[in-house]
């Protein structure tokens, strides 16, 4: 099945609180015949749309190749949350690899959810940046751990997390099932899809050329074949994530597409709306199939939670969802949920993504696992660096522990479903 399609309209985004509110982004037209390029980048969200944008910049000829429309998969559908550092922290890539190797993936990680910020500003992109992300825990067993880790990221890196005590966080929030937790100033959360649009209006002024409603069917060297037509390339990136289908088998044995879905409320007010959280923070929780949550900008409450491991999306997104919200804020009960929707992100077996150049000339990021906004958008900067010759930064990324999921093709996605049950067990308990 190709995932593409399979809970999609071609061309259609889902009809989610993103796509009701985002400014428009004009249709750009599919790709007919054969073209020439320096470089094909296959993916319009922000993987894709970053490197095209941060190449066109330096000169070079890109051209970039989109399924259905820039911002139409994970890129225009998250959370909006803005993380920092990678998916799991420092002191676990140490375990896995080396304190060199952590260090330099954090740093890495850090300076991305700044350059989301730089990146904002610098193209005036209307996307509703606000500051400030807070981590909390849903088991008071969790805040000792929590405090050790805050402070060896202020100490070792001159981070600015802050622990939060019980007491602290509820102050902030009004959830329930919550303990003590970590702010990080230097995260955020923003307007996912206005934001991909904006990359997209950047990448266009800056040269790049963007076709839409044009899949990618295979790699041959380095000429991307499409349904009409082909580019011949002189280099390809891949930045396709749980899209990935069979265009790289290499990538798709570390990299598993899976779904998350997520609510948007009616409007709160915004007394209600403070009480709910407070100072405008995005919030994500300790369970291991995360809830995260934040306002928008008509004070609607977003809440992401939930994963489904078949290929098909529950029919009843809207009761899906908010059976998970209500078990954190069941003073929501009486309030309408005006959208719900799904899309499919990709996971690796270590939580950490996979980048560098797999074949020669052929280059891929992908495997987000959940913290795309941030570290999606420095790949692309990342990726252009390495084209125009400085690899350092890919290198390190490259380095990344990220092995093969167990069971091959056929078993891996049972095993992931065994495993995942399990932890909601323990979530639950």
């Amino acid at each position: 099945m190709n995932l593409l399609y399979a809970n999609e309209t071609p061309g259609a985004l889902p009809p989610s609180w993103y796509a009701h509110s985002a400014a428009p982004f004009p249709p750009q037209p599919p790709l007919e015949g054969e073209v020439r390029a320096d470089v094909c980048v296959i993916g319009g969200g922000y993987t894709g749309l970053s490197t095209a944008l941060h190449l066109a910049e330096r000169g070079v000829r890109v051209i970039l190749l989109e399924a259905h429309r820039v911002g139409w998969g994970a890129s225009g559908r998250n959370g909006g949350q803005i993380g920092v550092g990678q998916r799991v922290d420092p002191e676990t890539i140490a375990r896995l690899a080396d304190e060199g190797l952590a260090r330099d993936a954090f740093v890495l990680g850090r300076d991305a959810a700044l350059y989301v910020r730089e990146l904002v500003e610098r193209h005036a992109i209307d996307c509703a940046l606000k500051p400030g992300v807070m981590y909390v825990n849903h088991r008071a067993r969790f805040d000792a751990a929590t405090r050790a880790h805050a402070e060896h990221l202020a100490k070792a890196y001159d981070h600015d997390a802050v622990y939060l005590s019980p007491k602290e966080v509820s102050d902030r929030l009004g959830a329930v099932e919550v303990s003590g937790g970590m702010l990080e100033p230097s995260g955020g959360h923003l307007h996912p899809l206005a934001y991909a649009r904006g990359l997209a209006r950047a990448a266009l002024a800056a040269g790049a050329t963007l076709h839409e409603m044009t899949e990618a069917t295979a790699i041959e060297g380095t000429t991307v074949q499409t349904a009409r037509g082909r580019v011949l390339a002189d280099r390809v990136v891949v930045a396709c994530n749980g899209y990935l289908g069979k265009l790289l088998p290499e990538v798709a044995a570390k990299v598993m597409p899976i779904n998350n879905f997520v609510l948007a409320t009616e409007p709160l007010g915004e007394r209600r709306a403070a009480a709910l959280i407070r100072d405008d923070l995005a919030v994500a929780d300790s369970r291991f199939v995360v809830n995260y949550y934040r306002l928008s900008e008509d004070r609607r409450m977003l809440f992401g939670g939930g994963e489904s491991y078949g290929w098909i999306f529950p029919r009843d997104l809207k009761g899906f969802v908010r059976k998970r919200m209500l078990a954190v804020f069941p003073q929501l009960a009486d309030v309408k949920v005006t959208h719900a929707w799904g899309g499919t992100l990709a996971i690796t077996p270590t939580r950490l993504p996979v980048w560098g150049e797999l074949r020669p000339g052929v280059f891929n990021a992908s495997g987000y696992s959940g913290s795309g906004v941030a570290l999606a958008t420095m790949a692309g900067a990342v990726l252009a660096e390495a084209i125009g010759g400085d690899r350092r930064r890919l290198e390190t990324m490259a380095r990344l522990p990220v092995p093969a999921f167990p069971g091959g093709a056929r078993l891996r996605q049972p095993i992931l479903v065994a495993a995942m049950l399990l932890a909601r067990m323990r979530d639950a308990l």
